[in-house]
């Protein structure tokens, strides 16, 4: 059936798309939309940053402030990102923010990279911790590639099933791994408050400064804000289905702005307990502090506990980021960037299935010839970054070019909130030129290449 509600027509110019060009249908609500946007943000990170952060610094206090602050520079994000998302309420998210606001060749070089790199590591990456946890659940010894492979190819099937319940499974997941957190907030705060025993019940240190800052403040700022916004990564990713989303001029704000907010809230919350329970000095020597936190709370059975936690939430996370990186190579396709077939709708579900099959066979590339997390993570963050900020700078460009242009939603804190954004992305990504040189080299030289691919392609699109 045709979609009943087109996109919202972009403004004349020589980087609009064609206006007339049908999106996918409008059918998601602001509970699906949510489930979309807390399932990506929500993943492995909460286990894995807090005993890295602590290696860095020595006051439980400061840990909470980068928290808050790394929830703050991903509100600024937000709000920026609501400007520009309700102005193009397209799928394709930050792809529509690069085509609009520099044109057609640099949205072809974050469509190139995303497609090829970004998103095919990131669901690939996150999935693989899941397949890993499913082993330890289980107590198998299932290969992890494979386990992976089954589980993206699942995620991917219902995503072609329909966006319906593919949200729907979405706020399922996001809600389970939402409760399960928040029962560590709530158990946390009774046992410190001697409301009730669980578990180990010998008396807690109460909020213990370590007596041995491991380096100064100054030069823990870099490796301890790479972790936090590793954390809140995800909060953008929402916009890519913006053309999927109902009444977007008004979902769209509420979306961005109360979703970060509520992460934020509980990833400060869960710190919060995680450092009442846990001495720093013992945190900086665990890969992963949760474990040893839930023991402490539900006794020998917090080891499953963290388990089944851990696969919620990167089951939930590698889902939505299907969902949301088929749409911007869909995109891309519908505006002659990429070739047509990938902006196929399904006829009878109207999903972008062509697009979601091309990333899964992306994706399961990724897996067997990378192979383990870090490598899968260190393919995507860091072009990520790079993207983040030319994104949100391009809300600059746009107020100048185009005063007059229809916004149903301004970023409040103009300019100061979005230069602040901007000028986070641009420190993340110096810091992870810093931190790896080499291995940012070969991502700079995949994401320069494809320039002249895009010369090559609108060229040959031309004739």
């Amino acid at each position: 059936m045709p979609d009943q509600n087109p996109p919202t027509p972009t403004l004349a110019g020589p980087t609009s798309a064609n206006p007339a060009r049908a999106d996918l249908p409008r059918v998601v609500g602001f509970l699906g939309a949510s489930g979309v946007m807390i399932g990506v943000m929500i993943g492995s990170g909460i286990f894995r940053t807090p005993p890295e952060i602590a290696k860095h610094l020595a006051s439980p206090t400061l840990i909470l402030l980068a928290r808050v602050l790394g929830g703050a520079l991903s509100l600024a994000g937000a709000l920026t990102y609501t400007e520009l998302a309700t102005m193009f309420p397209q799928s394709g998210g930050i792809y529509v923010f690069l085509r609009e606001g520099y044109g057609r060749a640099t949205a072809f070089v974050f469509g190139w990279t995303y497609m090829l790199v970004t998103k095919p590591a990131a669901a690939a990456g996150i999935a693989f911790v899941s397949a890993e946890n499913i082993n330890l659940l289980l107590g198998t010894h299932w290969n992890v590639r494979i386990t992976t492979s089954v589980i993206l190819a699942v995620l991917t099937g219902l995503n072609i099933l329909g966006v319906r319940s593919s949200t729907r499974l979405g706020v399922v997941l996001t809600a389970l791994k939402l409760l399960a957190l928040l029962a560590i907030v709530v158990l946390g705060l009774m046992h410190a408050l001697d409301v009730v025993h669980l578990g180990d019940t010998r008396p807690l240190p109460h909020w213990p400064a370590s007596s041995d800052p491991p380096r100064s403040l100054w030069s823990a700022i870099a490796p301890v804000m790479a972790a936090v916004m590793w954390t809140y990564d995800g909060w953008s990713d929402v916009g890519a289905i913006a053309g999927e989303v109902k009444t977007p001029s008004r979902t769209l704000p509420r979306l961005f702005a109360i979703n970060t907010l509520a992460v934020t809230a509980l990833y400060v919350g869960v710190n919060a307990i995680y450092l009442f329970l846990v001495p720093l000095d013992t945190m900086r020597g665990m890969d992963n502090i949760a474990p040893h936190a839930l023991g402490l709370l539900l006794g020998s059975a917090g080891a499953t506990a963290v388990t089944v936690i851990i696969i919620l939430s990167t089951v939930g996370s590698s889902h939505a980021s299907v969902m949301t990186g088929a749409r911007v190579s869909f995109a891309q396709a519908r505006d002659g960037l990429l070739f047509g077939f990938l902006g196929k709708v399904h006829p009878r579900f109207q999903t972008p299935y062509v697009s979601l099959l091309v990333q899964l066979a992306l994706s399961l590339l990724a897996v067997w010839l990378l192979g383990t997390f870090s490598k899968l993570a260190d393919s995507f963050v860091f072009t990520m970054w790079i993207f983040y900020g030319l994104a949100g700078l391009a809300i600059f460009l746009l107020r100048a070019r185009r005063p007059a242009a229809e916004r149903p939603f301004r970023c409040p804190g103009y300019p100061v909130v979005p230069a602040l954004f901007v000028l986070s992305a641009l420190a993340m990504t110096v810091l992870a030129i810093a931190d790896n040189p080499w291995v940012c080299a070969a991502w700079i030289r995949v994401i320069l290449l494809g320039f002249p691919v895009f010369g090559a392609w609108d060229t040959l699109r031309r004739n």
